[in-house]
């Protein structure tokens, strides 16, 4: 078997990720007569058919699924040797890092990262590109694409792990709202009214509906949105309420009329941010550079982001109370 041309690599980690000529040409950004001929040399390189058609979708061959961990990390090596400097100085350093992070993390780091970019590397360029919608979901292969993941913990992230932040969620609701006349609030009374909730993806539960889903008690979801960021706006003039991080309602409301709501101990739902890289960038420099400026720009979130909050709390209550509540369909705004 002659050896393989390593311009074909990228065509075929693509082609193995996607599983589709039309839609890797169109991620390589090549014409798809050019993508199907470069998928023809593959097969005759490695004597395997690598995509077979399953009724109107196409499945990995087992010797294409073999393939997938090994073109992942050869992609991983080039990209670290076309990286290679004898030292990484950040001041004269033009290099262009990706991160992967959520809406609501990005939302709280981008500003104290600029900061210190501004300070340290100011030919540095830092991209955020969003976890949800992305396909990034912290598995190995995700690595070849960026350089750091920033998640939450809990949902089975691989690589190298740092603990970053913590937040712990409350309810936001608009200043007018008429829950927020009343002198006692439960989980129970929370439910009676109509919810905005982030959508993260088929399956996914957030701290903020396991805060219901431990209660037994059901929420009229009356809307539905991507993430976390939009939901402090989304209730400003609204009957609805949302859970949010509490550092993401502290920004919100700079600018929003909005209330928040803070949950006692015994209702409260924490949520956990760390970073995540492959392990083979555990001693380059720049990736420590990188890993380092992230932390140094989660150190300061909770002065950046207070929180003033209404002097009512939300209790546990009596979850019998909210377990025989029923759950609307969810109207208005649906995930993308």
């Amino acid at each position: 078997m002659k050896n393989l041309d390593l311009n074909l690599l990228p065509q075929l980690q693509v082609l193995l990720e996607l599983r589709n000529v039309s839609r890797a040409a169109e991620r390589l950004q090549l014409s798809q007569p050019a993508t199907s001929a470069a998928m023809a040399r593959l097969r005759r390189h490695f004597d395997d058919e690598l995509l077979v058609r399953n009724g109107r979708t196409y499945e990995l061959t087992p010797f294409a699924q073999a393939l997938v961990p090994l073109v992942d990390e050869a992609m991983l090596h080039i990209q670290r040797a076309t990286r290679v400097r004898s030292g990484f100085d950040p001041a004269s350093s033009e290099r262009e890092f990706v991160i992967a992070a959520s809406d609501y993390a990005a939302a709280l780091i981008v500003g104290p990262l600029r900061g210190i970019l501004g300070k340290e590397a100011p030919n540095v360029s830092v991209d955020f590109i969003p976890t949800a919608g992305s396909g990034i979901q912290g598995q190995m292969g995700d690595y070849t694409k960026i350089d750091l993941l920033v998640g939450p913990t809990g949902y089975h992230m691989q690589g190298s792990t740092k603990q970053l932040f913590r937040d712990s969620f409350v309810a936001v609701a608009d200043s007018g709202n008429p829950l927020l006349q009343q002198p006692r609030l439960t989980l129970a009374d929370l439910a009676t009214v109509p919810h905005a909730v982030g959508y993260f993806g088929e399956g996914i539960s957030t701290p903020a509906d396991k805060v219901f889903e431990s209660a037994g008690i059901q929420r009229r979801v009356a809307a539905v949105v991507a993430g976390f960021l939009s939901l402090p706006l989304l209730v400003e003039g609204t009957d609805l309420v949302a859970l949010v991080p509490r550092m993401l309602a502290g920004r919100a409301q700079r600018g929003a009329d909005i209330v928040v709501l803070e949950f006692s101990e015994g209702a409260e739902a924490s949520l956990v941010e760390a970073m995540y890289w492959h392990p083979s960038q555990m001693e380059d420099p720049a990736s420590i550079w990188l890993r380092s400026v992230v932390q140094r720009s989660s150190a300061r979130l909770h002065e950046l982001f207070p929180v003033t909050a209404h002097p009512v709390a939300i209790s546990a209550g009596d979850a019998a109370e909210g377990g025989a509540r029923s759950v609307s369909k969810p109207s208005g705004l649906h995930p993308p």
